[in-house]
Order: C-alpha cells, then sequence, then structure tokens
C-alpha cells in the first residue's frame, strides 16, 4: 500500500509540473476564461485538480481558434491553374538538358603519384 501512494505522489507531481509549464508556455491567446497569470496560479496553489481544469476548460486548442490554414503551393488549386503549361514545359527541358550535361561529364582519374 505504501509502494502505491509512493508511485500516486510521483505522477501527481509529475502532472503538476507538466500543467505548470504548459500553462506557462502557452500563448495569451490559448487561455480561456481568465488571464494567463491567473491560470498559473490556479494550477500551482491547487495541484492535481488545477491541472485537471487546466486541460479541461482553460486551455483553448488550436482548432478551437480562427487561424488561417496555410497552404502549401502545390496543395493551392488557384495556384496550380495560374502556372502555364509551357512554363512548366520549358523548366522540365531545362532540367533535362542540364542532367544531361552532367551525365555527359566524366570524373578524370586521379593523377598518378611523380614520387618513386
Amino acid at each position: 500500500m505504501a509502494r502505491l501512494l509512493i508511485v500516486g505522489g510521483f505522477l501527481a507531481a509529475v502532472f503538476w509540473v507538466f500543467s505548470i509549464v504548459d500553462c506557462a508556455v502557452q500563448p495569451a491567446t490559448r487561455h480561456r476564461g481568465v488571464p494567463k497569470a491567473a491560470w498559473i496560479a490556479i494550477v500551482a496553489l491547487i495541484p492535481v485538480i488545477g491541472g485537471i481544469l487546466w486541460f479541461t476548460i482553460g486551455r483553448r486548442r488550436a482548432k478551437d481558434q480562427n487561424v488561417p490554414r496555410v497552404v502549401a503551393p502545390d496543395d493551392d488549386p488557384a495556384f496550380l491553374q495560374s502556372i502555364s503549361k509551357t512554363e512548366q514545359d520549358a523548366r522540365i527541358k531545362r532540367l533535362e538538358e542540364e542532367l544531361a550535361r552532367l551525365d555527359e561529364e566524366t570524373d578524370e582519374p586521379p593523377a598518378a603519384d611523380p614520387r618513386p
């Protein structure tokens, strides 16, 4: 029974520290309800319950925010349609020519050492 209490106390302490650190490193825009300093105080002064409150009601998820999603150019249909077929063909041709030129170049074998 004593071992169970020791392990439980250790896990509660780890959760408490993790909750404090998580609350402290989140930007102020991700704190819901009260200011960041108040959440840190709640989590620090009420060890396990404060951490549970922080993760359940205090922490705003990234999906809850109205943050515009950044779309890579190769995923953006408007960008892909703006590229003309002739530009793509010209670029592919240039790259193929450069690769052919690099394939034709041969490395010179190392010179023999003139010393006896």
